[in-house]
């Protein structure tokens, strides 16, 4: 790990590793995947079932690739009674939480005139869960959740087998949550068919959901002509702490999410040498027990770093200019310093609310914007599985008091044709 600051400047180093991170959106991988797209588009199934042979080591055919509800029932049967526990118990966390985003359709109406906005659920989305060898149950929940409690009518999950199919921890956390359909398929390529449809796999309205880096990049490059939630970079975590913090929980919190992708980024912000100091030795001595060692070991020498600031006031500003996906305020009094936080995905206060807390139980969704863009973005939500539509109603008599001021808008813009269409009816009766 990087630590810097003890010369007492930290804005380069900071920036140079801030930009090692955005560049890896970029290259070689842009043009792979819209070649991945473009076959998708263009041969459907037999690109699908040829991408999964080449990427995931698995041979299907087209007939193979929706998971049969014979396969749903038999996962019931392969977990353990603690794990649908626990499952059950983080799924209706997660469903309570997100039934407080739902908004309501409203009207306004007075004499003559009614004003209002319909909240309408999408028709279709596609989750993307991470798979493979990986199995990523958490991600199922928080995905399908919002898209059920907004009232999406079909939800589609694609997610990428290995040999030994897809994980039943994976097919029964799609059942608890009410996915309508899944898919062995993964990457870029199930973006595309997301996106684009095969006789396989309709296609749907938007596409939501984690994933690598090409499946990021194929989310930006099908985004207008489906839509997207976010385009979401490797995961990273920024912590603050004060001198009374505990080592060891830090030193946990960065490792939790080093373990995830070598790509992850792990910071410490903290007004203490002498934390700095526990933490890079508690880091060592954690990183060694860790069965994901080697991932997390690169992770933390290519984007790791222990940053000595001068104050609290210069942690928040820091942290407030990188935008992190996940903040935790490791000191004395979290609460304070909440009111200083301006940019992050989520917030963890204090030493027991682990960010693993957030990313399987406590309700508030895990996915989250990545890469600097929580200076404008949002967790993923139920307002992301719904649109608005405004709706305007006149009568006759109401629109005549409007019409000269509509008028003088239509002139300034230069579009008579905006005028006209006021004044043809609101002529006088011959």
């Amino acid at each position: 790990m990087k630590i810097i600051g003890l010369d007492g400047s930290y804005s380069e180093s900071m920036e140079e590793l801030l930009n090692n991170r955005r560049r890896i959106m970029q290259g070689e991988y842009l043009d792979r995947v819209k070649r991945i797209i473009d076959r998708v588009r263009e041969d459907g199934d037999e690109a699908l079932t040829e991408f999964t042979h080449m990427y995931d080591g698995v041979r299907l055919s087209p007939g193979d690739l929706q998971v049969a509800p014979e396969e749903i029932k038999r996962a019931y049967e392969m977990v353990s009674e603690d794990f649908l526990r626990a499952l059950r118990i983080a799924r209706d966390n997660i469903l309570k939480f997100h039934s407080r985003q739902l908004e309501r359709s409203w009207f306004e109406q007075e004499s003559g005139l009614l004003l209002g906005q319909m909240i309408s659920p999408l028709d279709s989305v596609g989750i993307y869960v991470p798979g493979g060898t990986a199995c990523y149950p958490s991600s199922v929940l928080m995905n399908a959740i919002p898209a059920k409690v907004a009232g999406v009518k079909r939800i589609v999950m694609i997610t990428p087998p290995d040999k030994e199919s897809i994980p039943p921890e994976v097919l029964v956390a799609a059942a608890e949550a009410g996915v309508d359909e899944i898919y062995r398929v993964g990457g870029a390529q199930g973006i595309a068919a997301l996106a684009y449809g095969t006789n396989a796999i309709p296609k749907v309205d938007k596409v939501v959901g984690p994933g690598n880096i090409y499946v990021a990049l194929a989310k930006r490059l099908v985004f207008g002509d489906v839509g997207v939630d976010m385009v979401a970079g490797p995961s990273e975590v920024l912590i603050i702490a004060d001198d009374g913090a505990n080592p060891a929980f830090i030193a946990a919190d960065m490792l939790a999410q080093a373990e995830h992708d070598a790509m992850a980024c792990c910071m410490l912000v903290t007004d203490s040498e002498k934390i700095i100091a526990e933490v890079e030795a508690e880091v060592r001595m954690q990183l060694e027990k860790l069965p994901r060692e080697g991932t997390a070991r690169q992770s933390l020498e290519d984007y790791g770093a222990l940053v000595l600031v001068g104050d609290m006031q210069e942690a928040c500003e820091l942290a407030n200019s990188i935008a992190p996906e996940h903040l935790g305020l490791m000191v004395r009094e979290p609460l304070a310093l909440l009111g200083k936080v301006r940019n992050a995905g989520a917030v963890f206060l204090g030493d027991y609310s682990p960010e693993a807390l957030g990313d399987y139980l406590a309700g508030p969704n895990h996915v989250l914007p990545t890469g600097g863009t929580a200076r404008f973005a949002s967790p993923l939500g139920v307002e992301q599985f719904v649109k608005k539509t405004g709706l305007v109603y006149y009568t006759r008599d109401e629109l005549k008091k409007v019409s000269g001021d509509i008028a003088v808008l239509a002139e300034a813009e230069g579009l008579c044709a905006h005028r006209r269409a006021v004044e043809v009816r609101c002529r006088k009766d011959d």
